[in-house]
């Protein structure tokens, strides 16, 4: 009876493997790495997966983008992947990749006291250290891609992540399981504080006033860039969200970041637009689903991602590069297939009477 017991309770226990491994194999990267349980990364799939994640990294220590680390490697991928090493292409803060691909190791180190893992960690550390421009910013791929992509790159929050990791092993936070040497926080500390510095001298300045952020500025002048053909120099709605996020939880900010806070705020509260929804409409015989903004006087409220860096007026773009006054003037590919509106700001002003209340203010 002990027996059949036994054996009833493994093959539970095995069916419940194969099901989580099934659901996992079916998601997306960043919801493995965000949305797992703890106890996952002790599996034999997540070590399997941590293989993969080991096997994409560059001796330089960074990891390339939009890539499914979870699919499993043929022995032939796998050899492509070890001949790579030494390369330093395509390797970028874009899209979250390096610093999920840290998170990802901190959460297996957690489980299962690799060193491997907390090599390849640190190894990503470094790389973030030496990816900095001298004035503080860190351009979209390093070693360094011709184009838009050498400009300091908030866009898609690269920067802020960057950052955010910085300021977790310098203030020894339980967030990484892996704790860097003194020495490399030391660094790290000097890296966050030049960071914080280039954010405060890039915030842009409206006819004298203080307002926001584009998502990428010239990395020698600081003023806000062109990317790519629809994204024009700008103020970011959603960018800059971020960014003031991440100055909002400095310990003791500086009088500089206190001041870039709240004129942050301000023109947040400036530019919302509280009278507009976005709908999805099925359009017949087709896959896609199309997106109007529809007027609502209840609406939550909006921030354009791209506003005039004269006067905050929201603009859009197709890949023609000509502004437009709304998304119904765009080609359909470049209106669904692009954020142009965003609500990462309701957060912001959501703590913002809570962090001026800590500080006294």
């Amino acid at each position: 009876m002990k027996k059949i017991k036994t054996t009833i309770v493994f093959t539970l226990i095995l069916a419940l493997n194969t099901t989580i491994y099934a659901q996992v194999s079916k998601q997306k990267w960043p919801d493995i790495i965000n949305k797992s349980e703890p106890a996952w990364f002790a599996t034999a799939e997540a070590k399997a997966v941590a293989e993969n994640v080991l096997l994409y990294q560059r001796n330089i220590g960074g990891w390339p983008k939009n890539t499914q680390m979870q699919n499993p490697l043929s022995e032939v991928e796998r050899q492509k992947l070890i001949a790579l090493k030494p390369d330093t292409k395509e390797l970028t803060t874009d899209n979250k990749a390096t610093t999920q691909e840290m998170l990802f190791l901190s959460k297996m180190y957690a489980q299962v006291p690799d060193e491997r893992y907390k090599n390849a960690f640190l190894a990503g550390l470094d790389y973030l250290l030496k990816a900095q421009y001298a004035n503080g910013g860190w351009p979209q791929f390093y070693p360094l891609k011709k184009g838009y992509y050498t400009h300091v790159t908030y866009n898609d929050d690269s920067m802020a992540n960057i950052l955010n990791v910085l300021k977790d092993c310098v203030d020894k936070t339980d967030y990484y399981s892996i704790k860097p040497s003194e020495a490399t926080l030391e660094k790290a500390k000097i890296a966050f504080d030049k960071g914080i510095d280039c954010i405060v001298k890039s915030q842009y300045k409206q006819n004298g006033v203080l307002t926001a952020w584009c998502a990428q500025h010239d990395e020698v002048t600081l003023l806000p860039a062109n990317a790519r053909a629809y994204e024009l120099a700008s103020l970011s709605g959603k960018e800059s969200a971020k960014i003031v996020l991440l100055l909002m939880s400095i310990e003791k900010p500086s009088p500089e970041v206190i001041t870039a806070v709240n004129s942050a705020v301000a023109w947040f509260e400036k530019t919302k637009i509280t009278d507009l929804r976005e709908e999805r409409v099925d359009v017949p015989n087709s896959k896609i689903k199309e997106k109007v903004m529809v007027k609502d006087p209840n609406a939550e409220p909006l921030w354009a991602r791209f506003m005039e860096l004269s006067d905050n007026t929201p603009f859009f773009c197709d890949r023609d590069g000509i502004k437009k006054a709304s998304i119904a003037e765009i080609g359909q590919e470049r209106r669904v297939g692009y954020s142009w509106y965003t609500n990462e700001p309701k957060e912001v002003l959501k703590k913002y009477p809570a962090w001026k209340k800590k500080l006294n203010l």
